[in-house]
């Protein structure tokens, strides 16, 4: 069963008054926030797509949309299951094909072309296996705080603890859990910002079940995807920025490797982004916004 989520509950999210909109991603209804950007740039028009992760939305990237809209378009989706997005009930429903198939579904029909990909946690997953199969459509990356499992990668016992809490915790506070996830004390507002999507359990399906998704194992659904996406990123000649945060214990540990793989990303500067954790968009957007706009002007 398809559930979609009434605007209501969003009335109180504080410094994000952006009207939200809505793609046709098949049964479903994928919904995004935009800004800046200008009328007839056409495919030359510098597009930032910002892929949110769990059990976030769009609301994630607020303190980046500004600076980021000096540059170019700016196009924030809420993944399914998450933020304005239709959701299923049935969390079988879940599944990384979907999750991707929506994704492609939205891009292609908002025929976004000329990106610079900047996404974390599964947005990361999803934006990058994207970015593999469609490098037409792709400038350069920014993967933040992600990376790209295939099955054949061991996840930290901080990892396995998130996702078993998350799959069983019979009542999930979304909002304290992305505050757990950031280095910096959230204001209260902003806590209930973050539960405004999920305001019962019969719309946390898609917020249950995403840690189960990661492959554990090379048999699992969606290791082929991200295995394929591992080797046409060995590859990416186009310009990539690696950028993570020092104090995330679930993705620190992907930083080396990914900017290993990714041959272009040694041309960039070799940073961490302190006083950060998993959620860096919080805890820095302000800095991370300008160091993607400083990456953008020099390539």
């Amino acid at each position: 069963m398809v559930v979609s989520i009434s605007e209501e509950h969003f009335e109180d999210v504080p410094d994000f008054d952006y009207e939200p909109q809505y793609v046709d991603v098949g049964e479903l209804d994928m919904a995004y926030v935009e800004t800046g950007g200008s009328e007839g740039n056409g495919d030359a028009e510098e597009t930032f797509l910002c892929l949110h992760g769990e059990p976030t939305w769009s609301f994630l990237y607020r303190k980046m949309m500004p600076t980021l809209a000096e540059r170019g378009r700016v196009v924030v989706p809420d993944l399914i299951g998450c933020g304005r997005s239709d959701r299923y009930e049935d969390r079988d429903d879940y599944t990384v094909e979907m999750h991707y198939d929506a994704l492609r579904t939205f891009v292609q029909e908002l025929e976004l072309t000329n990106i610079t990909l900047v996404c974390q946690d599964w947005g990361g997953l999803l934006g990058l296996a994207l970015a593999a199969d469609e490098p037409e459509r792709f400038a350069r990356l920014v993967p933040m705080n992600t990376g790209l499992p295939d099955g054949t990668q061991e996840m930290t016992d901080t990892w396995h603890a998130f996702a078993e809490m998350v799959a069983t915790a019979e009542d999930l506070d979304i909002g304290e859990l992305v505050a757990n996830g950031c280095y910096r004390d959230l204001s209260e507002d902003v806590i209930d910002a973050y539960r405004a999507p999920f305001p019962d359990e019969r719309y946390m399906a898609g917020a249950r079940t995403f840690p189960g998704l990661v492959p554990q194992s090379p048999d699992d659904p969606g290791a082929d995807l991200f295995a394929d996406a591992r080797d046409r990123l060995a590859a990416w000649e186009k310009p990539a920025f690696v950028l993570f945060a020092k104090e995330d214990p679930i993705t620190a540990d992907n930083r080396d490797p990914l900017r290993g793989l990714l041959p272009t990303a040694s041309d960039q500067p070799d940073v961490w982004i302190d006083e950060a954790a998993h959620f860096l968009q919080e805890d820095a957007g302000e800095e991370i916004a300008d160091r993607i706009v400083d990456f953008v002007d020099r390539t």
